[in-house]
């Protein structure tokens, strides 16, 4: 446990300990050809507090964020904090319908929005929202809204903080709605200070000569520690880019930024390693003493393959919105290909089956985790909340099992499993396996039902560029599963897709696989296939 003062605000602690600190001058955030000073970030934290004191923002009142990624994003969030307001970033990958719900979900008061991204904002009538009273636009094009910038210039850079405590809601952080609508996690003031003290000194070691490069964004739990809070903990410095991530940027960005600690997640590692040499010689990834991985499980050949070519062992690790960061993790020297790694001291760890009772070790559970970091509950969903979290544990839906080491070895999302023979079969095993084939780019793996109503594993495949897709690779690929990992876990179907659906954290959608199967089959019976 983080020993912390009852009173206690998060901006306070995050931001202006820094300039008390003596680090005023050095760089906080870079940000293309931009460098922000930890005084500057401090001065425009404060005159953005002071603009939502001007449009009459309580303490406790939600101030929502659709932002890109850039030093805006950063004042704006610790501005609300900083006066006892909630701070909400969304999704920047949403549509309006969504951008409805969650401004209505959350009763945001005011929304911050890039400029780029407010037609989608416009296309929500103003009669729709029904709490929102401001709208400020980052960027040129404002009329008949705020100008964020002209706010900016307008107000003071002092701001007393506001005399939160501990346990006040800070900011919000909506989950992903793959099983129905997106839920509000309630954050609070200590969370983040949590996470930093336990993962990112406790075990990245992040120091103040750190530089922090994250593909995740800063509107993701995982992106938001990454290049947001984590960097500010220890008086590091954060990169940001406005830029979608595509894998020539990201090595371009890498070569001139020279971070220390890259974040990224499984599905862009796979891609980075297929993007082509610049003509003929390597990228050079030097800088980075660790890369890390989360949002979903590492495959084990991605790991090997990342470890060759550049000498970085990434870190897999697991979180979530509801933990806000990491609480199983590998350490740096002690890494194991395919494994999410051990507990993070500080947090508690738990498999169990049906009946609520602890499995024994070596066999597939439940895992619940307990921390500190953890969100007060759901925002407006009683019911959910108390089936989430009984007592101080969290139900995360996912399957693992504990090897005799600590380790944690990823089995699946729990509505993901199925069994094959009368055994369990975990997808991620398959999709390991796949991966591992020369030809393979990504693997998904489903279930699905044949001619004689028996469960089989359906597996979908992006191949490199170079692989071809035929009737001879799919046998060699069911070959390949079943002399490795065994005869009944080869997949019965394998279709070649040009890409996986996936989340905006990059986490492949198995229930849209789901769907398309349900297609085919509806599509195949009515053309009477």
């Amino acid at each position: 446990m983080i020993d912390l003062p009852t009173a206690f605000n998060a901006a306070a602690h995050f931001v202006d300990r820094n300039v008390h600190e003596g680090r005023g001058i050095k760089t906080a955030l870079e940000c293309g050809d931009q460098r922000v000073s930890y005084q500057q970030l401090l001065e425009r934290i404060n005159r953005f507090g002071n603009v939502l004191r001007q449009l009459d923002v309580s303490p406790g009142e939600r101030v929502a964020l659709i932002l890109l990624d850039g030093p805006e994003f950063l004042y704006c969030f610790f501005g609300a904090i900083k006066i006892g307001a909630v701070a909400v970033p969304i999704n920047t990958q949403l549509k309006a319908p969504e951008y409805e719900y969650v401004l209505n979900d959350a009763q945001a008061r005011v929304v911050v929005v890039s400029d780029g991204l407010l037609p989608q904002l416009r296309m929500i009538s103003r009669e729709n929202l029904n709490y929102l009273r401001e709208v400020v636009v980052v960027g040129e094009r404002c009329q008949p809204h705020l100008s964020f910038h002209e706010l900016l210039t307008g107000a003071s850079p002092d701001l007393e903080a506001q005399p939160t405590g501990k346990d006040d809601a800070a900011f919000w952080l909506y989950s992903s709605g793959s099983t129905g609508p997106p839920k509000g996690c309630i954050h609070r003031h200590r969370d983040m200070a949590v996470c930093s003290e336990l993962y990112a000194k406790g075990i990245l070691r992040m120091n103040d000569r750190d530089r922090c490069y994250s593909v995740a964004r800063l509107f993701f739990a995982y992106g938001l520690g990454n290049t947001g809070y984590f960097p500010l903990s220890c008086g590091a410095t954060s990169i940001l880019s406005r830029e979608r991530p595509t894998p020539a940027g990201i090595y371009a960005d890498i070569e001139r930024y020279r971070p220390t600690l890259f974040f990224s997640v499984p599905s862009n590692y796979a891609a980075l390693l297929v993007h082509p040499h610049k003509q003929g010689s390597e990228f050079d990834l030097s800088s980075v003493r660790h890369a890390i991985s989360a949002g979903e499980a590492l495959p084990a050949p991605l790991f090997e393959r990342f470890k060759q070519r550049f000498g970085v062992e990434i870190l897999d690790a697991w979180g979530s919105t509801e933990t806000l960061h990491m609480a199983i993790s590998n350490r740096p020297g002690e890494a194991r290909a395919g494994s999410s790694g051990k507990v993070i001291p500080g947090y508690e760890a738990k498999l169990v089956d049906e009946r609520g009772e602890e499995t024994p070790q070596g066999e597939i559970g439940s895992l619940l985790i307990k921390g500190d970091s953890t969100c007060a509950g759901y925002w407006n969903q009683q019911e959910k909340t108390s089936e989430t979290f009984p007592g101080q544990w969290f139900r995360t839906g996912d399957k693992y099992l504990q090897d005799e080491e600590g380790y944690f070895w990823y089995a699946g999302r729990a509505d993901d499993m199925f069994k094959v023979n009368g055994r369990w079969l975990s997808p991620v095993e398959v999709e390991s396996a796949l991966i591992a084939h020369p030809a393979v780019r990504e693997a998904a793996v489903v279930a699905r039902q044949g001619e004689n109503g028996l469960t089989k594993p359906a597996a979908y495949i992006v191949l490199k560029s170079d692989a071809r897709a035929d009737d001879a690779l799919v046998t060699d690929l069911q070959d390949w599963v079943a002399q490795r990992i065994g005869a009944y876990k080869r997949p019965r179907w394998i279709s070649f897709l040009s890409e996986l659906p996936k989340t905006a954290t990059g986490k492949v959608q198995r229930f849209k696989l789901r769907e398309l199967q349900a297609d085919q089959a509806h599509n195949s019976l009515h053309s009477g296939a």
